[in-house]
């Protein structure tokens, strides 16, 4: 059997406290109708992190929650990847490394990984790269958490593709040689001219946080082009999304009439039907998180427990995950689910 890298466990930390789409609604001051924050949002329901629920400390949780369903040893992990967001507990304080020793991975070095949405599918690249190219990494933690709802203004309409913004933490154990969920091929596309469109305004070196912002500052995330974002992304985002799919899979040795399972990112509910019609995928073939809303680079962890929960995943099927980040980046990866062959 030739060298490879498998799935070897999935973790989900998820808060208690949930947002309706009736609040949703009551927070937009009634510009959005509960019906359309359902309908055309897709959001039933979603996550809000509770006082103990610090990105890095989210992320914690989730591998916790996968340590123990597997029974891993934590002196068996050999690199801790972060997928978190820099929105967190402190900044400038390595979020990989804080895991590392709540855990007591003391065997293992650790460092954080950002590319948006889009961070845990790259995250999932890098380490399988690394682990083929080097004998001493065997076991690799990929972890992180999501909460940067915190800084949405829902009275802010320019926003309102972000009302789905939700929290929560999610983790991938990945094992070299481990006999199946075979990490596959990825396939990665970003666009600089998005870069300064959608962002925080206030708290960089930029715009930093004044006695005279400060009540706007930390409900800032905002979009700085909005004309000239919508036009890009209707030219760019939709080719880019299917093209990242298609290419994934045709890297893998497989085309889109092979997939079994398509792990998509929680947005718009038109565009989730669009992208799986144009894939000819079944809507049983995926699961729309409009229960939980986007929980950023979770969304794929979460979608790929689910389906596995459901038993939409199984053995000898071919998943892609997918997911789209602002800056601008487009991403996917190929799974093969179950026992690897020869």
């Amino acid at each position: 059997m030739k060298d490879h890298v498998g799935i070897a466990g999935l973790g989900i930390y998820i808060p208690n406290k949930i947002m309706t789409a009736k609040e949703i609604s009551q927070a937009t001051n009634g510009v959005w109708a509960e019906e359309a924050v359902r309908e055309k949002l897709g959001i039933s329901k979603k996550y809000l992190p509770g006082p103990e629920d610090g990105t890095q400390e989210m992320g914690y949780k989730a591998a916790k929650n996968l340590i123990d369903e597997y029974g891993v040893d934590p002196l068996s992990i050999n690199m801790i990847i972060s997928i978190g967001e820099e929105w967190k507990e402190y900044p400038l304080t390595t979020t990989a490394i804080y895991i590392q020793e709540k855990i007591g991975a003391y065997n293992a070095f650790a460092f954080d990984l950002q590319q948006r949405c889009c961070t845990n599918i790259t995250a999932m690249k890098v380490a399988k790269d690394m682990m083929l190219a080097n004998d001493d990494i065997k076991t690799v933690l990929i972890c992180g958490g999501y909460r940067n709802g915190d800084f949405i203004d829902y009275t802010n309409s320019r926003v309102s593709f972000m009302f789905n913004l939700s929290a929560g933490g999610g983790a991938i154990l990945l094992k070299k040689n481990y006999g199946k969920n075979e990490l596959l091929e990825t396939s990665i596309v970003t666009d600089g001219s998005f870069a300064r469109d959608v962002g925080v305004r206030y708290g960089g070196t930029e715009d930093p946080i004044t006695e005279e912002n400060i009540n706007e500052a930390y409900k800032s995330l905002d979009v700085f082009d909005v004309e000239g974002m919508k036009a890009r992304l209707n030219e760019k985002s939709t080719p880019n999304f299917l093209f990242v799919i298609r290419d994934a899979l045709r890297k893998s040795g497989y085309s889109q009439e092979n997939l079994d399972y398509l792990a998509i990112l929680h947005f718009k509910y038109s565009a989730h039907k669009f992208i799986l019609n144009e894939l000819g995928l079944d809507e049983s073939k995926s699961i729309y998180l409009r229960d939980y809303g986007h929980m950023g680079q979770i969304d794929q962890i979460l979608s790929l427990k689910l389906g596995l929960d459901e038993g939409k995943i199984k053995d000898g099927d071919i998943v892609a995950t997918v997911g789209a980040g602002i800056g601008y980046a487009w991403a996917a990866n190929v799974i093969k689910w179950g026992k690897i062959e020869g």
